[in-house]
């Protein structure tokens, strides 16, 4: 890859990595940050129905993985931008071989 190619990819894998973590951070804020009766809405003392108790574990649980998939993602990010630096990026890391384009574009 030329200097304008890697520049390029280098961008987009910046641009995808601070939407990640902005994601991550709301879902975590949306997750961890409320307690079970704040994010339900109830401002009563009363308990509320077991169902909706079921929903919102759910909901968290779902944001918690959605969390733990976009790290990992994020975390591949990472390594791209290493391997940019490294001039590793387009590479094969097995045979070494050059990847094609449309591939690393994906």
């Amino acid at each position: 890859m030329n200097k304008r190619e890697l520049e390029k990819a280098k961008k987009i894998l910046l641009e995808k990595s601070s939407q990640l973590c902005r994601q991550i951070k709301g879902l975590e804020e949306e997750s961890l940050g409320k307690s079970q009766r704040d994010s339900a809405g109830d401002l009563s003392g009363y308990s509320y129905h077991m169902a909706d108790v079921g929903t919102d574990n759910y909901n968290r649980q779902f944001n918690l993985e959605l969390v733990g998939s976009e790290g990992r993602i994020l975390y591949e990010i990472e390594q791209a931008l290493l391997r940019i630096k490294e001039g590793k990026f387009g590479k094969c890391e097995i045979c070494g071989c050059k990847i094609k384009s449309g591939r690393l574009n994906a």
